[in-house]
């Protein structure tokens, strides 16, 4: 079990906030190499052959197609290389721009794909059940539909092939027919769940101003510890993002720090940042003698 997962819903949602949102808005290349390693280490971690499947057959292609794509419809930058069927140039900059949007791209998905692991439901209404009992709600279903959804999808798409509906084969257009038939039920299904789970949710008073909650989530001195760590932690990068320390720019022309002395304090400090669940987890397996 993640030794990370069991901290406080709120540490686990202040980090997941700091990480995603360093990842979205810092385009200097060595943080966002560093930020796809950590998420995609951290998600193999957690999800184990799946999270590399995944890897492999979805994030890998569409990291090379937005890779691919950018200098297509980017002609910024003064180093041209070429020139494509439509005569516009295609330049340095803009395919190593369209390289690194890349890597921000997976890199975001990856640490989501963590976020779904870690942000369980229970997690997400403890945090916002009292301020936006609704959205909260709402949110919980929405990352709740898509593994219940594939997971009806395979039960009613067996159920379909015993009794001689299978929509893998026959004709394209008996297969369409079969597949549509298949879609019509998996979408009644949604929307009964739905109201199903929000006339639940309402007659349990869920929403109330007066309803008290259980919680079985407790702050202790490591929450403390953690949180001071990640908000200095994310001072320090601000800091440090503001002041120039991680400045890059890719048009018109490539440039930024790189080696400097605070620029390479600015790393260490991100790549602690974006690490801290594997090291909590390797300092808690060699405490209790597991490496």
């Amino acid at each position: 079990m993640d030794s990370f997962s069991r901290f406080h819903p709120f540490v686990n949602f202040i980090y997941f906030v700091a990480v995603i949102g360093f990842t979205m808005f810092n385009m200097h290349p060595v943080c966002l190499i560093t930020s796809l390693a950590s998420a995609t280490i951290y998600s193999i971690y957690l999800n184990g052959r799946k999270a590399v499947k995944f890897s492999l057959l979805f994030m890998l292609p569409v990291l090379i197609l937005t890779a691919l794509i950018n200098p297509a419809f980017n002609h910024e930058g003064v180093t041209i290389l070429t020139y494509n069927f439509s005569d516009n140039p295609i330049t340095l900059e803009s395919i190593i721009y369209g390289i690194f949007s890349a890597c921000m791209l997976a890199a975001v998905i990856q640490w989501f794909s963590c976020w779904n692991k870690i942000m369980t439901s229970d997690k997400i209404i403890y945090l916002f059940g009292k301020i936006i009992p609704k959205l909260s709600l709402l949110l919980t279903m929405s990352l709740g539909v898509v593994p219940r959804f594939k997971n009806k999808f395979y039960e009613i798409r067996d159920a379909q092939r015993c009794v001689g509906n299978d929509m893998s084969s026959g004709k394209i257009t008996e297969r369409l027919k079969k597949g549509i038939k298949i879609l019509s039920l998996m979408l009644s299904w949604a929307l009964d769940d739905a109201v199903y789970i929000s006339e639940s949710m309402k007659s349990r008073g869920y929403g109330l101003r007066k309803r008290t909650n259980f919680a079985i989530y407790r702050i202790k001195r490591r929450d403390f510890i953690a949180m001071a760590l990640i908000i200095i932690l994310s001072v320090i990068l601000i800091y440090g993002i503001l002041s120039g320390g991680l400045y890059w720019q890719y048009f018109p022309y490539i440039s930024g720090e790189i080696n400097g002395i605070n620029t390479c304090f600015l790393y260490v400090s991100y790549i602690f940042l974006c690490f801290m669940p594997l090291i909590t987890d390797i300092k808690e397996g060699v405490s209790y003698g597991n490496i």
